[in-house]
């Protein structure tokens, strides 16, 4: 098998209604590149990565002398043929890798006709557990805004009905800590039983991470993820605050885990498919938290089906994957795969059985997408469109003001 062709579209697909987080907005849609590698037998291999356009679908032709020819089954090779960690020193390409490890991961699959989880070790479990992910954020097209205590129950409250979940994550760092605090405790006591995760993506200061972890001792966390920023800000908070610290933001290579594992700044390892370089890395990682005793989630980017698809086949395979991953999947209204959204049942979504990774594209949808995207073009991810002329610090101090009631078009 060669690899003979490899083509990028970027589509963007709806969201319910505008999220908001610590650094700015989604602003009504996830903007994505799927990636669809051919084989000189016929079979097509797909990957996803975030944001896109047209630089990104460049980025993606312009890696086909470097891989023309090549056997997908070549993994490694792969590896230093698009990533060699001093070659691409100054093209850091990552993300791009990522993708085409999910594609070849794909082809793979599809011509021994096994899922990809097979090809990871095989699965030992059938269906992967998520959080709900709950975001404040804009009211649209019939969607009601969250931004207070009770709208985020209520929110909760709707999705733990329709999907199942009993643990939530609150994307934070949108309003001040004091307001955010009140909704996370508003969480805790309507739903007793269930578990909890505030992410408030580093933003704070020490001094409020600290004092927003020592606030929520006493209730049922799974952990406090980036409360701020580095390795040396979490070491300070972990020595002071009795709840397990996470992170995806400093924790997301090979030397930055050594770190952690040397002097331990995070419990939990948040690992993302598109972020460490393909899953094949995030089970490596898995295996030295395993090692070391670290805990390990599933982070989610964004995705659509297809990288959706990675994130299952990654949770199926993982022993020390006791935590629920996270999904903003929920929070689309559509995608681009056959069959629709991939359903969640009991809170969980079923590892794909067929072969690869067990999804195709729904070329209309695709289509239909490309073409919103080329009508609306991206969005600037690290603004937000209800704060004109705002833009986030690291700490943050200009927050969101929780009493303004805001509708934003998508």
């Amino acid at each position: 098998m060669k690899i003979v062709d490899i083509r990028a579209t970027t589509v963007a697909v709806p969201l319910e209604a505008p999220l908001r987080h610590s650094n700015g907005a989604h602003w009504g849609r996830f903007v994505r590149t799927l990636v669809e590698v051919e084989a000189d037998d016929g079979l097509v291999g797909l990957g996803e990565m975030g944001g896109g356009g047209e630089s990104a679908e460049a980025a993606f032709r312009a890696l086909l002398p470097y891989l023309k020819g090549h056997d997908p089954f070549q993994l490694e090779a792969l590896r230093f043929k698009i990533a060699n960690p001093t070659a691409s020193l100054y093209n850091n390409r990552t993300q791009l890798l990522a993708a085409i490890e999910f594609a070849c991961l794909d082809l793979v699959g599809q011509r021994l006709g096994v899922p990809v989880s097979e090809l990871l070790g095989g699965r030992i479990r059938d269906a992967v557990p998520f959080a709900s992910y709950l975001f404040f954020r804009y009211a649209a097209e019939g969607h009601p805004e969250i931004r207070t205590p009770g709208q985020l129950v209520a929110h909760a409250r709707d999705l733990k009905e329709a999907h199942g979940f009993t643990v939530h994550k609150l994307k934070g760092g949108v309003f001040p800590p004091d307001h955010e605090l009140e909704c996370y405790r508003a969480l805790a006591d309507a739903f007793p039983g269930d578990r909890l995760r505030y992410d408030p993506n580093a933003v704070l200061s020490l001094a409020e991470g600290l004092r927003f972890g020592r606030a929520i001792e006493g209730l049922n966390n799974d952990y406090l993820e980036d409360p701020v920023w580095g390795l040396e800000g979490l070491r300070a908070v972990r020595e002071q605050v009795r709840v397990p610290l996470a992170t995806n933001t400093v924790v997301v290579n090979f030397e930055q885990l050594a770190s952690n594992v040397l002097r331990r700044a995070a419990d939990v390892v948040l690992l993302d498919t598109t972020f460490w370089g393909g899953i094949r890395p995030c089970v490596k990682a898995a295996g030295v938290c395993e090692t070391f005793q670290l805990g390990i989630a599933v982070h989610s980017s964004g995705e659509l089906g297809v990288q959706l698809a990675t994130m299952l086949h990654l949770g199926a395979v993982l022993p020390n994957l006791t935590y629920a991953a996270d999904a903003h999947y929920h929070q689309l209204r559509d995608d681009v795969i056959e069959g629709g959204p991939l359903p969640y049942a009991d809170g969980a979504i079923a590892v794909p059985t067929g072969p690869g990774l067990g999804v195709r594209l729904d070329r209309e949808k695709m289509q239909r997408y490309a073409e919103l995207y080329r009508e609306l073009g991206g969005y600037p991810y690290d603004r937000d469109p209800g704060r004109p002329g705002w833009y986030a610090q690291v700490p943050n101090d200009r927050f969101a003001d929780p009493d303004a009631s805001l509708e934003v078009p998508l």
